[in-house]
């Protein structure tokens, strides 16, 4: 059999930035996925002429102009710009939370009314040091944006009450005292024209690929083929879960054609009542404003994640951090593996991240 400089085991863009660069330096990959397609979670799959984000809502966007750059040579990127709306009970609220947001659930008019309303709510909650996520999210909008548009969102994407959540999840949370409804403070945006599959392809372009491949399944056959292997699939079970499985948060997909060319009228739409049982619609058309005359939808449903599910959001508790870390000292006395991206770091990454780290290793 054919034998390789680098086995890359996951077609997403970890693994196609890795093989797009070794190809350049002239050295021979193969790359294998369990799925059935490359592009991993950014994979986009043509449904009435428009392009569905199958694995949920993949918005580009980077401060890394070295990645921008890079992300370019293989597609051309959209002007489009993540401006959300969260629709509580049927009110319909600005995200990220800005001037807009507080006028209408306020009727302020200033930022300096907008700041005084906030600090007000911060003091009477009594906050100085938040201790989690809860806490974080009043100290940062108030009680009442906290009630209505982050509480119950939150929740149904954790799993669990914010009072049990860590306080960095929100740090990032977007807030601004203007009229900006830029979700994302990037210099760089879009989405790829033409999907993100179309993307991938061409970055592997030139490379081998075997699809529909469970590399743990035969790992010494596929081992024996290359001098090195880039891994990116789960880290726990790589070694077998030998210290119990890591902890994600999974999500569930309802995606249906309807015969309207306009549903909602944004491409995200976020849930934020605890009543309503998915957290968020996507409206495919509009990542790329489409004029078709039918459109795509995903509801979107958080679940807690377990073996045989796709993982999509680490738990990145203490519990779960010490766990990892169990991993990744296994993880550095395998020789001539390196374990990389989303779920062979067990990181949450924005994939101008992911694209960067296999940038660092590989380029």
């Amino acid at each position: 059999m054919e034998h390789y400089d680098v086995l890359i085991v996951g077609a997403g863009l970890y693994g196609a930035t890795v093989a797009q660069c070794l190809r350049e330096k002239g050295k021979s990959a193969l790359v294998i996925d369990k799925r059935d397609h490359i592009g991993g979670n950014v994979y986009t799959q043509e449904i009435e002429g428009i392009q569905v984000h199958k694995y949920g809502a993949h918005i580009f966007h980077t401060n890394n102009k070295a990645v921008w750059d890079y992300v370019n040579r293989f597609a051309e990127f959209n002007r489009y710009t993540n401006s959300p709306v969260a629709n509580y009970k049927g009110e319909l609220y600005s995200l990220p939370f800005n001037m807009y947001t507080f006028n209408k659930l306020w009727g302020v008019v200033t930022p300096q009314e907008a700041e005084e309303k906030i600090r007000s709510q911060r003091e009477d909650a009594g906050i100085t040091e938040p201790k989690n996520l809860e806490e974080q999210a009043i100290s940062l909008v108030g009680t009442d944006v906290y009630e209505k548009l982050v509480k119950g969102y939150t929740e149904k994407q954790w799993g669990r009450p914010c009072t049990e959540l860590p306080a960095f999840i929100i740090r990032r949370l977007p807030v601004r005292f203007t009229f900006d409804n830029n979700y994302f403070n990037a210099r760089f945006q879009g989405i790829p024209v033409g999907g993100y599959t179309a993307m991938v392809e061409k970055m592997l372009s030139g490379t081998e690929i075997r699809l529909g491949v469970d590399y743990l399944e035969d790992r010494e056959k596929w081992n024996a083929l290359a001098d090195t292997v880039v891994y990116t699939g789960p880290i726990d079970r790589y070694f077998d879960y030998c210290f119990g499985p890591l902890e994600y948060r999974s999500v569930r997909f309802e995606t249906e054609v309807l015969k309207t060319p306009n549903f909602q009228g944004n491409a995200v739409v976020n849930y934020t009542d605890r009543e309503t049982p998915y957290t968020r619609i996507i409206e495919h058309k509009h990542f790329e404003f489409g004029t078709q005359p039918r459109t795509v939808i995903s509801r979107e449903y958080s679940s807690e994640w377990k073996l045989g599910d796709e993982p999509y959001y680490p738990v990145n508790d203490e519990k779960n951090k010490s766990l990892y870390e169990q991993y990744r000292a296994l993880a550095e006395k395998e020789a001539h593996v390196i374990f990389g991206g989303r779920l062979g770091e067990y990181k949450y990454y924005d994939m101008d991240a992911v694209i960067e780290r296999a940038l660092d290793f590989a380029g």
